[in-house]
């Protein structure tokens, strides 16, 4: 009789420490892809950043690049950026700016 309890115990305690987690995130995971809508910016798993441009079944066409799309399964987004009005993502340095980063390894080649 005291198995059977130890058992039971040790089921308990491996579904709620191992099972309703993986559930949870599950079900965060595809309320996040359910609330995705075109002009929505993600990450899919391959570390690709893309805006929605279209949803279709379970398929989002994203723009990767300007004038670059492509065709991804829903299920592959990994999470959806959302920004603030603060944090809105800088565009590329304007006037061809150096950072310094080009300019040491110009000197390393030199010596």
């Amino acid at each position: 009789m005291d198995l059977l309890i130890f058992l039971a115990i040790m089921m308990l305690f491996i579904w709620g420490f191992m099972i309703l987690p993986q559930q949870r995130r599950q079900r965060r995971h595809q309320e996040m892809i359910d609330s995705i809508q075109v002009g929505d910016e993600v990450l899919i798993t391959a570390g690709i950043y893309g805006t929605v441009t279209d949803i279709f079944d379970d398929d989002l066409f994203l723009e990767v690049a300007p004038g670059v799309e492509i065709r991804v399964a829903s299920a592959a987004v990994a999470t959806k950026i959302e920004f603030e009005d603060d944090d809105a993502p800088a565009g590329p340095a304007e006037g061809g700016e150096n950072t310094g980063a080009a300019e040491g390894a110009d000197e390393a080649e030199g010596d």
